[in-house]
């Protein structure tokens, strides 16, 4: 059974990548965002219910966004810088997380603020893009590291959403914070 879906997984990844990673991030996003809501309904003082709509939107920003961003991304990257060495590695690591990941953070933090009607849509990034890129270098050098030196290219989309699992619930932890001082601008409606 594992070793068919494999294969499925595998041939969609061949014939249609774009497609196939967009559904591998898609689902990512949404097991991420219902896990924090999750823990947030149950660990939280205030219990929040579920918010089907906030979901909706993180799931959509995020797969769209990064699913094809990341994919015409590391084609890039391959072809812009071949090999596995650690010269090679380092300067592939150092290109995802000092130009693209700037861009995509500043661009879900917006975007989403424009999906939540928020009157200044830059607010959430003035506060919150310092705190989420420090978070992202810690956990994404080391992640993009294993990226660049052990997985095949075809994969690599994949694996960072895999990784992503994890990154995602921290990204929307960081969203869900209210900013200070400003009781009335809600981290997500």
């Amino acid at each position: 059974m594992f070793s068919t879906l494999h294969r499925l997984f595998e041939q969609s990844l061949r014939k249609r990548p774009l497609l196939t990673n967009y559904v591998v991030y898609a689902s990512f996003y949404t097991a991420a965002e219902f896990t924090q809501q999750t823990v947030n309904k149950y660990y939280l003082p205030t219990k929040p219910d579920y918010n089907l709509a906030s979901g909706a939107r993180v799931v959509m920003v995020g797969s769209t966004l990064y699913a094809p961003s990341l994919y015409f991304w590391y084609k890039f990257l391959d072809k812009k810088f071949v090999g596995r060495a650690v010269k090679t590695v380092f300067t592939k690591v150092a290109c995802d997380q000092f130009i693209m990941t700037p861009f995509l953070l500043a661009c879900f933090f917006t975007i989403l603020s424009v999906l939540e009607g928020q009157q200044d849509i830059f607010a959430e990034l003035r506060h919150k893009y310092v705190k989420a890129l420090m978070a992202n270098q810690v956990f994404w050098l080391p992640v993009q590291s294993i990226n660049f030196s052990f997985i095949p290219s075809h994969l690599r989309v994949t694996y960072v959403a895999s990784a992503s699992f994890i990154w995602i619930n921290v990204l929307c932890y960081i969203k869900r914070q209210q900013i200070s001082g400003n009781p009335k601008i809600q981290a997500s409606k």
